[in-house]
């Protein structure tokens, strides 16, 4: 009972914080802040609720394959979002600064 109790407060949170993250791409003002709100609650969403669904599935060639799952997304989440803002900062898109930053930039 403790295993099945553990195992949904981590796919209840892993659920909450793919909720933030989407709000956190709805409401940040540019590319760079909504792709670092995807990445991050992606990789940690990723590890919580496929914890869930290892502890659900207990010792078994199930709870490997979702070991391998999460150990895959762990290497190629990060590595996307570096890929898409480095093509992004190649191709000339630039971050919004507020006012004082963008003076400061000109000084």
């Amino acid at each position: 009972m403790i295993i099945d109790i553990l195992s949904w407060i981590f796919l209840l949170a892993g659920g909450a914080l793919g909720i933030v993250g989407g709000i956190g791409i709805y409401r940040f003002p540019d590319f760079y802040t909504r792709l670092h709100a995807a990445g991050i609650t992606d990789t940690l969403c990723a590890l919580l609720i496929l914890l869930g669904l290892g502890l659900q599935a207990g010792w078994s060639f199930a709870a490997f394959k979702i070991a391998l799952i999460f150990l895959f997304l762990f290497f190629t989440s990060p590595t996307a979002s570096y890929a898409l803002a480095n093509a992004a900062l190649h191709s000339g898109l630039q971050p919004k600064l507020n006012n004082e930053e963008r003076e400061a930039k000109h000084d």
